[in-house]
């Protein structure tokens, strides 16, 4: 069995399998060369030979033990007939969807294939391509994430379009969550049939719903999305990401069934150890912007979060992506230190 697939099983290894989020990105110069190449990052995405291309080069430079597929959570609205385009410097752009009569105007939740089936054939070619000991995950972004983006037109700080909407107008909020729903569960399904055998759903806005709303726009609609999947591939195990969700961690996975949680930095890993590896495995949380500076803060927090977790099952990750600064020197001095004794 694979190192990633043991840990998800829930077995405890010496040294935990290791990949990082956003591990293909702007810090690799060989990945700078290949978006250049495609001209543009949606037609990157959407051009499987490139983004099979650039899913392998940190496997290629690094060895990690997955490889994550190259697309973008914004996808699935574009599959759903929003507008989607990505300035430099700028993030996203999407048309909005804020009235009723912009959901009217979305397509259905079945005609997200038509838009995104170059990404189940960029699964394909990794299956074929990729190294036989290495993970293959695929991913999607989590219903609440996404509609904070649909509703917005882009990225936002604290995600308030989208608490408006969901105030003033709690019919079309659910709706359009609804929708994202059952477009995500078809995506990833979709997925898991061209060869993903992990998915990940990233909730990276999570943190910003409290109370009831966590639980019925961050719990309810992953729960459902997993409970879908299993259905189907009950083999294919799952990880969530609510990132900064807190103290909503705990009780994350038995309420969603999924079946390893990834945490952000922010998350003190001797409280996951003791209250979140019982429930099942933990991906993470080593900070992004060490790997930036380097040096021994990054190799004694490497070895820190390790030991914290060598009690349970562990993936060793980031508790974010990756950013673009990032000396690609460093990611060998995280993955020696993670080794070392």
């Amino acid at each position: 069995m694979k190192k990633i697939m043991k840990s998800l099983a829930g077995e405890t290894q010496a040294v935990p399998p290791v990949w990082m989020m956003r591990q293909a990105g702007r810090y690799l110069p060989e990945y700078r060369e290949t978006r250049a190449r495609a001209g543009d990052f949606l037609s990157l995405c959407y051009t499987p030979e490139l983004a099979a291309e650039v899913t392998l080069q940190p496997i290629h430079r690094y060895g990690f033990d997955a490889a994550i597929l190259f697309a973008d959570i914004l996808l699935v609205p574009h599959g759903l007939g929003a507008d989607l385009s990505f300035e430099a410097g700028e993030g996203p752009r999407l048309s909005t969807v804020a009235t009723p009569g912009d959901l009217a105007a979305l397509r259905p939740a079945e005609a997200v294939h038509d838009t995104v089936a170059p990404i189940y054939e960029t699964l394909r070619l990794l299956t074929r391509e990729i190294p036989p000991e290495t993970t293959l995950i695929g991913f999607a972004g989590a219903p609440w994430t996404v509609a904070t983006y649909m509703i917005a037109g882009r990225g936002t700080t604290d995600q308030a379009p989208a608490h408006s909407l969901k105030s003033r107008d709690r019919a079309t909020f659910d709706a359009l969550i609804q929708r994202v729903t059952d477009a995500t569960i078809l995506y990833l399904k979709a997925q898991i049939d061209a060869g993903a055998e992990v998915v990940q759903i990233f909730d990276s806005w999570a943190g910003s719903l409290s109370g009831t709303d966590f639980d019925e726009y961050a719990v309810k609609p992953v729960k459902r999305i997993v409970a879908a999947l299993k259905a189907g591939h009950p083999g294919v195990p799952i990880i969530a990401f609510p990132r900064e969700a807190g103290p909503r961690h705990d009780g994350f996975l038995t309420a969603t069934g999924a079946d390893a949680l990834a945490i952000d930095t922010a998350v003190d890993v001797d409280w996951a150890a003791r209250t979140l590896q019982p429930d099942g495995c933990v991906q993470g949380n080593l900070d992004p912007t060490l790997l930036i500076a380097g040096g021994e803060a990054l190799r004694s927090e490497t070895r820190r979060i390790r030991d914290a977790l060598s009690g349970g099952p562990h993936i060793f990750n980031l508790g974010h992506g990756i950013p673009p600064e990032a000396n690609p020197d460093n990611v060998h001095v995280m993955l020696d230190a993670l080794g070392a004794a």
